[in-house]
């Protein structure tokens, strides 16, 4: 079971108050099993979001055209093609962080480390790294669901959140923790020990 996928309504569990997370949404999961390391896992959506944007273009010029003629912001041909030639940046969420306190902008929060980015931090980081899409990972266990597996720092987990020009973010991943005692004191410290006893 190697190729495991879902496509179904989903609920958003966390309290999240922006316009644009919706509480019901339909998501993708995609299940890679037996894979060890957060690389693999990106490269693989990398993988998937350069053929699924070369697919579209080649085979749906029609469209791509009409698009292009009457909905697309200048630029975004360029920055379409940028992303299929260019190898996505990855950073640390904590050099993120420092990035964006070293460019000293005014946006709207301040940048904080164990706190989400907001859109303005998002499409900043974006800038930063030439315009083209942007892996963020190790992200502060904190701010991320309990299943998430713990990285040897003890204060981040092995995620990331993809970010894309104009957008911010696309998509998400993360190794799950398969430590059972690790994932015993997380579901402990997030009070759902008592509620998974199957």
């Amino acid at each position: 079971m190697a190729r495991v996928y879902t496509f179904n309504p989903a609920f958003r569990a966390e309290n999240s108050q922006g316009r644009r997370h919706l509480a019901e949404f339909y998501m993708l999961d995609a299940e890679f099993a037996f894979v060890s390391s957060l690389d693999d896992v990106m490269q693989n959506v990398e993988d998937l979001v350069k053929t699924t944007t070369r697919n579209l273009l080649e085979k749906n010029q029609e469209d791509f055209d009409f698009y292009m003629k009457r909905i697309a912001s200048k630029g975004h041909e360029e920055s379409l093609h940028r992303t299929l030639d260019t190898q996505f940046a990855r950073v640390t969420y904590t050099e993120a962080i420092e990035m964006l306190a070293k460019r000293n902008e005014v946006t709207h929060c301040k940048p904080q480390w164990g706190h989400d980015l907001s859109k303005e931090h998002e499409q900043l980081v974006v800038k930063h790294y030439g315009g083209v899409p942007v892996f963020v990972t190790d992200w502060p266990k904190s701010i991320k669901p309990f299943y998430m597996r713990g990285n040897d720092d003890k204060k981040t987990v092995a995620c990331f959140d993809l970010l894309v020009p104009k957008v911010g973010e696309l998509c998400g991943g993360s190794l799950r923790e398969e430590r059972l005692r690790l994932l015993e004191t997380s579901l402990k410290k997030a009070g759902l020990a008592d509620t998974l006893s199957w």
